[in-house]
């Protein structure tokens, strides 16, 4: 499937949705007892609910390709663009995530959420200082991977023609 390029505007004018693997969609701890140690961690469910999100979705992983070849399928998820990571890591600021301006450069001026487990404060200051659109930059518990909770926060910003510049 041809990338796209980065945040190259779309014709639904949908937010992206950058999305992290290990720690959302792949908690530390299991959330169902199964032989196989990935599916007793991953929850089918959250392809369905993702999609239904009104956002389009870009992986933002380390995972990078294997997202599409393994966690996709597992989701019922179509194959998604992937963030390539630049070879060095441009943390503008201490205590920065080095996914933020690599993230940012690529969403190209438009609305993003970004769900990732280690989204911090300096992110968010950060984002709002730098980026000219609405972002929510939403920590999800890595123990609990993506939660009903985490995706409400997601569609009621979606929502909202006034969201915030900054999430929680």
């Amino acid at each position: 499937m041809p990338q796209p390029a980065p945040g190259s505007p779309s014709r639904d004018n949908k937010p992206l949705l950058f999305l992290d693997v290990d720690g959302p969609l792949l908690p530390f701890r299991a959330r169902r007892d199964t032989e196989d140690p990935l599916l007793a961690r991953i929850d089918r469910a959250d392809g369905p609910r993702l999609r239904a999100l009104n956002c389009r979705l870009v992986w933002a992983t380390t995972w990078m390709d294997e997202a599409n070849e393994v966690v996709a399928p597992l989701l019922g998820l179509p194959e998604l663009p992937v963030v390539r990571w630049p070879d060095d890591d441009d943390v503008p600021i201490r205590g920065m995530h080095w996914k933020t301006a690599p993230l940012t450069r690529w969403a190209r001026g438009q609305p993003f959420v970004w769900l990732d487990d280690e989204i911090g404060d300096m992110d968010r200051l950060w984002v709002a200082g730098e980026h000219p659109a609405p972002a929510l930059l939403h920590k999800v518990d890595p123990y609990l991977g993506l939660t009903e909770d985490d995706l409400e926060t997601v569609r009621r910003w979606v929502l909202r023609s006034d969201s915030p510049r900054l999430g929680r």
